[in-house]
């Protein structure tokens, strides 16, 4: 081989070789791949999560993740997509606390029986604070719900006791029959009076007005003469079986008094300042008069 052709030869290999290394690819840049991996990895999981909460908002059976291969969900059946989920109903509470009176007229002045009822439910905590602090012990009387409430109505303030309120008049016949009076103003129980046992004896007239009826139907005696008025009065007694019909005259005006369970219970309005107590008179169911209080020598009628 002459010279001129080794010369030439000499400069294709190095050309070839310049143009070998410059098509050569470059080296794969094997950390950015998998920066660019992890972050996408990252990604798709992060809509995972987000699919999965959309999905818990939806009610159930209203879709399936579709897929294909293993651990795929299938489609819902349109029957399936349109049923209703079931429903277990529970039951409502009974109801606890006191019963209520025979007619709405004895929740007078727009008092309800929630109100009346949460009205007893203090004065029982009242007197169980009492006793607790000292206070002269009474016979238990008991829960809420063991009483019926006969009469609510509002109370009118007076010298004695200022400040206008609610009475609630409450009974109950077991283990001993009770009755309670109580006042609450500005929501807490301000007074209350409470008869256990019966007051009837074997020669109680048929209509036997309540030892304590007077706070409901009359004003202090410091205020005789100055009554507040108009003035919403209330009465209560005990009635034997033969009385069938009782009525009240009371400052003029006459009314039936409702029987209740074996209690008469009487309210209305009064206008004018009175001097006499209720006029109280018992009817058998035959219509004949067999109580007047008129005629009851047991009877106040003149008020003090």
């Amino acid at each position: 081989m002459s010279e001129g052709e080794r010369d030439f030869e000499e400069q294709l290999r190095e050309l070839l070789s310049e143009d070998a290394y410059t098509i050569r690819p470059s080296p794969v840049p094997y950390p950015q791949i998998r920066r660019q991996g992890v972050a996408e990895r990252r990604r798709r999981v992060v809509m995972a999560g987000a699919a999965l909460v959309t999905l818990a908002a939806v009610p159930v059976g209203a879709f399936a993740v579709g897929g294909s291969g293993a651990g795929a969900t299938e489609p819902s059946t349109p029957a399936a997509a349109s049923a209703s989920p079931t429903t277990v109903s529970t039951p409502s509470p009974t109801p606890s606390g006191p019963a209520g009176p025979a007619t709405a007229g004895q929740l007078r002045d727009g008092i309800t029986l929630d109100q009346a009822a949460r009205g007893l439910d203090k004065c029982l905590a009242y007197d169980r604070d009492r006793v607790a602090h000292g206070g002269t012990a009474n016979a238990d009387l008991g829960k809420a719900d063991e009483y019926r409430i006969i009469l609510a109505l509002n109370s009118t303030g007076d010298s004695n006791s200022p400040g206008d309120g609610m009475f609630v008049v409450a009974v109950k016949e077991k283990p001993k029959e009770t009755r309670l009076v109580c006042n609450i103003k500005d929501g807490e129980a301000s007074g209350l009076n409470t008869s256990v046992g019966s007051d009837r004896l074997p020669d109680s007239p048929p209509v036997l007005a309540d030892i304590n009826a007077n706070k409901l139907y009359q004003q202090s005696f410091l205020d005789k003469g100055h009554w507040k008025l108009p003035f919403g009065w209330g009465f209560i007694g005990t009635v034997d079986p033969t009385v069938a019909k009782v009525t009240v005259s009371y400052g003029g005006a006459d009314s039936q008094a409702v029987l209740d369970h074996g209690w008469f219970v009487a309210s209305g309005t009064l206008t004018e300042q009175v001097t006499r107590s209720p006029h109280l008179k018992g009817y058998d169911k035959d219509g004949k008069l067999i109580y007047d209080s008129d005629e009851d020598k047991t009877y106040m009628r003149d008020l003090p």
